[in-house]
């Protein structure tokens, strides 16, 4: 009997999709886990803040009513991003991310389909302050030159990059790909 078993970037992302079913915003599900030597140390999915009210108890976008485009002003949405979640959730149980390592799966609630996972500026920047090494992230569709469909970030090439060029022009973007 042949025994087919997911490689180890397909299952965390497997993990990361399962956590962003607990999204609760109307736009995208997403979820992200942080693993340090192949354990599990923290997950978190975009959702409000804790005891708040979401988009969907309020039933409506809030970001949507006020027509924000996608990618601008974050401070006027409901939701905590899943990568912002994920290192609160490690900070709140008191556990180092030091050289870990963090997958982040997407989907648009619109159309049911995977999204290109790629971190906004901000959580780029909480992932370099805390110590993360590499960021695997979903991907719309499948990578014509590597043949997967999810990309691997190594946290130390966006330092490298951030110190030769200015942070606008970084080429993996949320909700786009330069």
């Amino acid at each position: 009997m042949m025994i087919q078993r997911p490689e180890k970037e397909h299952y965390y992302l497997d993990i990361a999709r399962v956590v962003a079913t607990r999204s609760t915003c109307l736009k995208v599900s997403i979820g992200a886990i942080i693993l340090k030597e192949d354990q599990i140390i923290a997950t978190g999915y975009v959702g409000a803040p804790r005891n708040t009210q979401s988009s969907i108890e309020h039933g409506f976008c809030l970001r949507k009513k006020l027509n924000i485009p996608s990618g601008s002003q974050y401070e006027l949405c409901r939701s905590v991003h899943a990568e912002q979640n994920a290192i609160i959730n490690a900070a709140r149980a008191g556990v180092s991310l030091l050289g870990g390592d963090m997958y982040i799966y997407g989907e648009s609630r619109e159309s049911n389909s995977t999204i290109d996972a790629f971190p906004c500026f901000i959580c780029k920047k909480m992932i370099i302050n805390c110590g993360l090494k590499r960021v695997i992230t979903s991907l719309k569709s499948t990578d014509k030159n590597t043949n997967q469909n999810y990309m691997i970030f190594q946290v130390d090439d966006w330092v490298k990059e951030w110190q030769k060029f200015d942070i606008i022009e970084d080429k993996f973007k949320y909700g786009q790909q330069s």
